[in-house]
């Protein structure tokens, strides 16, 4: 831990357009995931439709199809694209020397909510 960054593991353990998750104290899972413009975004693993593991969805550009209905859900925002409506928490997230950092207090916010 860095203050307030969670050190989460290395960023060559994401490859380019994947995901990796971690457990959250509260049992809660987060998605954190890198896209082929080697940018990276966390948010909690599961789709506002119908709680699919976003961490097994194809990620396209800034978005994350789910796998078990398509809906591409923005990895910015976590907001579902399109005409679908919903949300999922995203959770702020850097590199930082070859490491991946989620914010401590974000993370304990969003899985507290």
């Amino acid at each position: 831990m860095t203050g307030d960054w969670i050190d989460v593991g290395a960023l060559v353990e994401i490859p380019l357009r994947g995901a990796r998750t971690i457990k959250a104290a509260n049992g809660e899972e987060i998605a954190i995931f890198r896209t082929a413009g080697n940018r990276l975004y966390a948010l909690v693993n599961r789709c506002p439709h119908k709680q699919g593991h976003l961490s097994q969805g194809i990620v396209h550009g800034d978005a994350v199809a789910c796998p078990l209905h398509n809906w591409r859900i923005s990895l910015s925002t976590g907001e579902a694209l399109g005409e679908d409506e919903g949300c999922v928490p995203t959770i702020p997230v850097r590199a930082d020397a070859g490491r991946i950092l989620i914010s401590r207090i974000a993370m304990l916010a969003t899985l507290a909510a």
